[in-house]
């Protein structure tokens, strides 16, 4: 569907453009290129440009590895994006293994919280903070949205730590299915980022009412807010 419509594009397209035909937000857009996933250069006038060539690339690469549709319902056991075509039930749960379930298995008495985080560096500070002030929460990490939704779904997390730029699936578009879904109502949310307050505006439909940890102060202020959450659900 998608490849479709990125058929419909230019051939040098605004960024907007394209956040429009991958269903993401700007901001996710102008990430992907920084990282190198789309080809973009900017006009005299400063304005940037992307190459459709790039995006038709980007689109074939992820579908021929994964779902990539965002903003799927967050449905359990594999959850599948509408629209988009479904992996291998197996190629799932094999990224399910091997993207998260990092701690020990899940005890059925025991509180559960999810990070959806693609960030090896802010894995890691968070198991160091679980592991230090809640050894007795197990902790599961899904490092794209994709992964984070199905998980989600088999989990049930008392805690989902998100973080908004996510690969995969645009980090807000995640967060509001997550608070729309009647399966996740009793479930706590909070939101990481490494954006500045101005440039969280795109996000804002999805971030309201949320607390929201920005990455730099995470030690000084996620230990508190997952402690608040936790005993809120327990």
């Amino acid at each position: 569907m998608k490849t479709s419509l990125a058929m419909t594009l230019p051939d040098d397209c605004s960024t907007r453009d394209v956040a429009q035909v991958l269903g993401l937000a700007v901001r996710s857009v102008q990430l992907m290129v920084d990282r190198g996933e789309l080809e973009a250069w900017k006009t005299p006038g400063g304005h940037r440009r992307i190459a459709r060539a790039s995006v038709e690339r980007w689109l074939a690469q992820r579908q021929a590895g994964a779902v990539v549709a965002p903003g799927g319902p967050p449905l359990p056991d594999g959850a599948v994006v509408p629209g988009a075509a479904s992996p291998p039930e197996k190629d799932l749960g094999q990224r399910v293994a091997h993207s998260g379930n990092r701690a020990a298995p899940a005890h059925p008495q025991r509180q559960r919280v999810l990070l959806i985080e693609d960030s090896t560096h802010f894995q890691t500070l968070v198991k160091l903070l679980m592991a230090h002030s809640f050894p007795e929460v197990d902790l599961h990490v899904a490092d794209d949205g994709i992964v984070g939704l199905a998980m989600a779904g088999e989990l049930q997390p008392d805690v989902l730590i998100v973080d908004i730029l996510l690969p995969g699936i645009d980090g807000a578009t995640l967060i509001a299915r997550l608070r729309s879904h009647p399966q996740f109502q009793r479930s706590r949310l909070i939101v990481v980022t490494s954006l500045e307050p101005e440039q969280r505006a795109p996000y804002a439909f999805a971030l309201a009412g949320l607390p929201v940890v920005h990455k730099p102060r995470l030690v000084q202020e996620l230990p508190g807010l997952l402690s608040e959450c936790l005993r809120s659900v327990a």
